[in-house]
């Protein structure tokens, strides 16, 4: 349905990546979403009511939440694609994260009151009325919720929607919990056997774990998460093709929602080359990143002494003293000032974001084991952690 919807409704369907498609896609989903949705609650609902089966209820009111849910995720693709205006000069992208945690926060409300009330039901239990057509209204929620986690899921990677991917985890929860239900009933119909509040209570629980799952993937990237390893090794293999980049440091992916990346870096260029003509050669990488990538990119140039020989034969021994003293330690920018007493060694040095040693700590480690090597040569260090 969705693939016909999608051809009738959204003009080059297949570019995912292009923001206008995009929140087509987000839109036509989301209205699906709310329209199944509804058509479920009302079906359950009236067949709760009538065998006086709380979980039935519950589950009906689950897929009213669900309802609500695709209602605020319609909200957040359509205020996410909205223009950049002077207030929020890089778009309103991160308003998608923001409709995925509200959807989240719904779930966890409902789950919570689905579990007050099976409890009550498993403490003052009910008579119920199982009827073929209890079965028929659960079967096919099974089958619409199955499917709806499957486009979801499959449209959610496609355009890398987490509010999308929030909404087809929440629908495959919802099948486990609807199949609950539907057991439950056979049992009851079978052996006379009430399980309808331990079935409630299952079906609760399982909505919120969905809930807690959906929040934190919803709420990582409004923190700040990290980029994803292949994406850096993308850009770096992207940037180090070009002959004039020895090497790059100091990268930094800012998120402002899909779609929306800002790249900074620096590139470590030769010191004796043109500037005009090393600044043209950025702007192409620069240019190519864009394009490749979609998104903006700043490159920093840093330039070394690549054609000193003694410069880089410090560099490299250094360079080995670092990795002896710790193999995920990297180091750039790196200069010599030569006087009369002694020699500087300056550099950087990047440890990853979780290292457990203080930044002072590797420093001091550092500059002794250097003393040693040369007693004349100082360093000057400055200890940073990873953004990637």
């Amino acid at each position: 349905m969705i693939a016909l919807l999608s051809r009738l409704f959204i003009k080059d369907n297949t570019l995912y990546a292009n923001q206008e498609v995009r929140q087509k896609y987000g839109v036509l989903t989301s209205v699906v979403g709310i329209g199944l949705n509804i058509l479920l609650f009302l079906g359950k609902y009236v067949v709760g009511v009538l065998s006086g089966a709380v979980s039935v209820i519950a589950d009906a009111l689950n897929n009213l939440s669900d309802a609500c849910s695709s209602f605020m995720t319609l909200l957040g693709f359509h205020f996410a694609g909205k223009k950049p205006d002077t207030d929020h000069p890089f778009g309103h992208g991160r308003i998608e994260y923001i409709a995925g945690l509200g959807v989240s926060a719904l779930i966890l409300l409902m789950g919570a009151e689905l579990f007050q009330s099976s409890v009550k039901k498993i403490i003052y239990p009910e008579t119920m009325e199982v009827t073929t057509i209890t079965f028929v209204m659960l079967a096919a929620s099974i089958l619409v919720k199955c499917y709806m986690a499957f486009y979801n899921r499959s449209i959610g990677k496609k355009i890398e929607s987490a509010a999308m991917k929030t909404t087809a985890t929440d629908s495959l929860s919802d099948c486990i919990s609807t199949s609950v239900v539907f057991i439950s009933m056979i049992i009851f119909k079978l052996s006379g056997i009430n399980i309808d509040g331990w079935s409630g209570l299952f079906v609760s629980i399982l909505i919120l774990i969905a809930g807690f799952t959906s929040a934190k993937e919803t709420i990582s990237p409004l923190l700040g998460t990290a980029p994803e390893k292949e994406f850096i090794e993308a850009i770096e293999k992207t940037v180090l093709a070009h002959d004039i980049v020895s090497g790059i440091h100091d990268m930094m992916v800012h998120d402002y929602g899909p779609g929306r990346k800002i790249i900074s870096l620096h590139a470590e260029v030769p010191g004796n080359m043109d500037v005009f003509k090393i600044h043209d050669e950025i702007d192409l990488i620069e240019q190519e990143l864009k394009e490749q990538f979609e998104c903006e990119a700043v490159i920093h140039m840093d330039p070394i002494a690549s054609y000193d020989e003694h410069v880089m034969y410090l560099k490299s021994e250094v360079y080995k003293i670092v990795k002896e003293y710790n193999d995920d330690l990297s180091m750039h920018d790196f200069r010599v000032v030569t006087g009369d007493t002694h020699t500087n060694l300056i550099f950087d040095v990047v440890v990853p974001a979780d290292y457990e040693l203080r930044n002072q700590s590797i420093e001091q480690d550092l500059k002794e084991r250097i003393l040693m090597k040369w007693e004349n040569h100082f360093a000057v260090i400055k200890v940073e952690r990873s953004y990637v």
